[in-house]
């Protein structure tokens, strides 16, 4: 006898039924989920077809075919470059007057023939040169384009040629003044906050050719140029080069004389960017007063008026400077008044802060000298702050340009040095009364320079 509970074959149907219909409910739920992802994910990239190498595949000759005609039909990526092409002749550009001429060129004031802009020519001296091209001319263009994207350096355009190997021309940007002979016209120097605003330009100028390894080795006011609109840039690479690190050793017949460092006229060798940062100590100087900090008539008085400006050092304030080879045969009494520095004194009129500015770019001790980034933000950034602040460049005055035409009154001054043996200081010197007044209860106030072999 059969329960009356048992599953009949119609209830086994009916259950079958409702599995069915729940597995096709589940399968659409999936089907739809898979949808709506394959929706929001982005669109597969295509494989890049590759070509086959196996030349018995049977369609190995139309994938060459395909690749043969990709290759066709794609391009090579360019990049905007000048073209190397050979360079223009000197007459392209109208000579107009001449404007100065120094050690190592001709500069000339010229117009160019085809765009009518006003530009400067300087005619390499190449007369004496007997073997082949010089390095100094070569260093002069290389560093020119290295420092092409420095506002305060002046703009190289090109290098034209004349008629022979001999005559080769250098185009510049032409700036109308140079700070030396601004000097010869102004009645007045210029003021604290106009001589803020040129120093703060020399001084970014010489930081990056620093940042740059390069050395400009003969700053001088004659170099640095002016615009109408207040802008400073520095000219005359003649003497520059690359250095290194380690630094290599190099000649001591750079930097004209008045504005040399004294590790130079003491004879060093191994040096680096401490002797520019010298001679934009003796500009600050000379922007101040008009007339150049130390006018020695050789290098052995320029020895001396050094010493008598900031005092005779001693192995405190410059270590290892009687090893050198020129301070050797150096004699001189040590006394207070021969070791007292007399900056303060010289320019009683700039402030404190000026004056520590001035005597960190004048540390004899190129150890010790400020780098121009610490005359810039380092501890001379007080000096920027103070009053008077630096005067807007638009702002300084203006003169008529004697470059452009006008005749240029001639100053003494030392020129650049020329490439040759350094000159050698020997024999006995005495130097009286350099410190005389300073202090008139010490006896034998001054000191003699003896300079032997």
């Amino acid at each position: 006898m059969s329960s009356r509970w048992a599953d009949t074959a119609e209830d086994r149907e009916h259950a079958q039924r409702l599995k069915a219909e729940k597995a096709a409910r589940k399968a659409a739920k999936e089907e739809a989920r898979r949808r709506r992802e394959a929706a929001a994910a982005p669109p597969p990239t295509p494989p890049t077809k590759k070509r086959r190498t196996n030349p018995s595949s049977p369609s190995a000759s139309s994938n060459s075919a395909t690749t043969t005609s990709t290759t066709a039909t794609s391009k090579p990526l360019r990049f905007p470059a000048p073209e190397i092409a050979a360079c223009r002749h000197v007459d392209t550009y109208e000579p107009l007057n001449r404007i100065e001429e120094g050690s190592y060129g001709i500069v000339s004031r010229a117009r160019d023939t085809e765009t009518g802009e006003i530009v400067a020519l300087k005619r390499l001296k190449l007369e004496r040169e007997t073997d082949g091209f010089p390095i100094t001319s070569l260093r002069e263009i290389r560093t020119l384009m290295a420092a092409r994207r420095c506002e305060g350096v002046v703009g190289l355009r090109e290098v034209v040629m004349g008629d022979s190997l001999k005559d080769v021309y250098i185009v510049m940007d032409f700036i109308p003044h140079d700070l030396k002979t601004l000097f010869d016209d102004m009645p007045e120097p210029f003021l604290l906050s106009e001589t803020k605003t040129l120093l703060h330009q020399l001084l970014t100028a010489v930081s990056f050719l620093h940042s740059h390894w390069i050395l400009h080795r003969d700053l001088k006011t004659s170099n640095l140029l002016l615009s109408h609109t207040g802008q400073l840039k520095i000219a005359d690479f003649g003497l520059a080069r690359f250095y290194g690190d380690p630094r290599p050793p190099l000649t001591q017949l750079v930097v004209t004389l008045w504005y040399r460092a004294p590790e130079l006229l003491l004879g060093g060798t191994t040096y680096g960017p401490e002797i520019d940062l010298w001679s934009c100590g003796c500009i600050f100087a000379e922007l101040m007063t008009r007339e150049p900090l130390l006018q020695g008539k050789n290098e052995i008085d320029q020895v001396a008026q050094i010493f008598q400006l900031l005092g005779v050092p001693t192995e405190e304030s410059w270590p290892g400077w009687r090893a050198m080879p020129n301070s050797k045969g150096l004699t001189y009494p040590k006394t207070q008044a021969t070791v007292k520095n007399h900056l303060r004194t010289r320019f009683p009129l700039l402030t404190a802060k000026g004056v520590e500015l001035l005597d960190g770019l004048l540390k004899m001790d190129p150890k010790q000298r400020w780098s121009a980034e610490e005359a810039l933000s380092g501890r001379g950034k007080t000096f920027w702050m103070e009053e008077p602040r630096m005067k807007r460049r638009e702002m300084l005055p203006t003169w008529p340009s004697k470059a452009s035409g006008e005749k240029r009154r001639k100053r003494g001054s030392p020129g650049a040095p020329v490439r040759g043996d350094a000159p050698v200081l020997e024999g006995n010197l005495e130097v009286k009364g350099l410190f005389d007044g300073e202090e008139e209860e010490v006896a034998g106030a001054g000191f003699a320079l003896r300079m032997g072999r």
